[in-house]
């Protein structure tokens, strides 16, 4: 039996291939991804002699494809990764969002109508987003699983709709899926358009750090690897038909959040002339900015005994050092 991941090699899915190597858990595992500007090759490469790993380059939403690799495979499991993730980029370009992120679900979901369930011991497993929940006010609660979805953006809304696909095939056809709710995820191997590695590059570079509005805006935040420890957690224990919360418990304000890495920057000593704190620099707000996200982690403390590792300061610290050798790599 194999598992399918889709879009492992992105950010959190390549972290996730990376994990199950770590822990000796990689087993038949079959990566689809297309590629695109924040797909990359290199850990698809370092596995490459691996024989119990394929990656197949192509999309989700080709139905031959899709077709092909369901003829040739028993699948046991998919893991589905696989998005169009700024929320930038889906406020200037919202379709490409939706084609990828709901259509390109559908087809998955469709194609996994015709896997036999019980004999192959089947689950689909959606990974999505704390912002499918929209903004909390200063004092209101965390969201938990049962929340209702109140998405402000494209990004969100797309996110949010292939939850109610996932959710409406459960229901309709007693399909044995499982939803994972991630806050924001930070650590190696991310694109540099997000914000955590643009403080990071901009700082060692020397550039300016655009903060959007006022910089009050706050987020909750969590090492990739503690996501991927929960996803494998859930992968294998998670209840069908559930969703689960999977969040650092870490609230910080973004302009505060600058401050912290340009002080963690500081500390390595690596320029003398350069006041990192200076270089941030306010920019127009971004339409529809939500002012606050936060989940409740309670489920899945409870249910699997599972809460984050990694300290914040820890986790910031290794960040900037992977992107710190990512640059000295590229200037030699």
């Amino acid at each position: 039996m194999y598992t399918l991941i889709t879009g492992g090699s992105g950010f959190i899915g390549q972290n996730y291939i990376l994990h199950l190597q770590k822990i000796k858990k990689l087993k038949n595992v079959i990566n689809i991804d297309c590629l695109n500007y924040a797909g990359k090759f290199q850990n698809h490469l370092k596995l490459s002699g691996d024989n119990s790993y394929t990656f197949i380059k192509g999309s989700i939403n080709n139905k031959v494809l899709l077709n092909k690799v369901f003829e040739k495979y028993p699948i046991s499991k998919i893991i589905h990764f696989a998005a169009q993730t700024h929320v930038d980029k889906s406020i200037k370009s919202s379709e490409k969002f939706f084609v990828n992120n709901v259509i390109g679900t559908l087809k998955l979901l469709e194609k996994s109508k015709e896997i036999n369930w019980e004999k192959n011991n089947f689950k689909f497993i959606l990974i999505s987003t704390d912002e499918i929940f929209g903004s909390l006010s200063k004092n209101q609660r965390p969201s938990v699983e049962t929340s209702s979805y109140q998405p402000k953006n494209p990004y969100a809304a797309s996110k949010a709709s292939a939850n109610h696909l996932v959710q409406s095939f459960i229901s309709t056809f007693s399909f044995p899926a499982i939803i994972i709710n991630c806050s924001n995820n930070y650590g190696p191997f991310q694109h540099t358009e997000k914000f955590i590695p643009k403080i990071i590059t901009n700082a060692l570079t020397n550039k300016k750090i655009p903060i959007y509005g006022n910089g009050l805006q706050i987020r909750d935040w969590i090492f990739v690897q503690d996501t991927c420890r929960a996803i494998y957690k859930i992968q294998k224990h998670g209840r069908i038909g559930n969703s689960y919360n999977v969040g650092g418990n870490i609230q910080i304000k973004n302009l505060d959040l600058a401050k912290k890495i340009c002080s963690l920057i500081s500390k390595l000593g690596l320029s003398k002339s350069v006041e990192y704190k200076k270089l941030i620099t306010f920019v127009n707000d971004r339409p529809g900015h939500d002012k606050r996200y936060n989940i409740s982690t309670k489920k899945i403390n409870n249910e699997f005994g599972w809460s984050p590792k990694e300290s914040f300061n820890s986790g910031l610290t290794k960040t900037i050092e992977w992107y710190l050798n990512l640059i000295l790599r590229l200037k030699n």
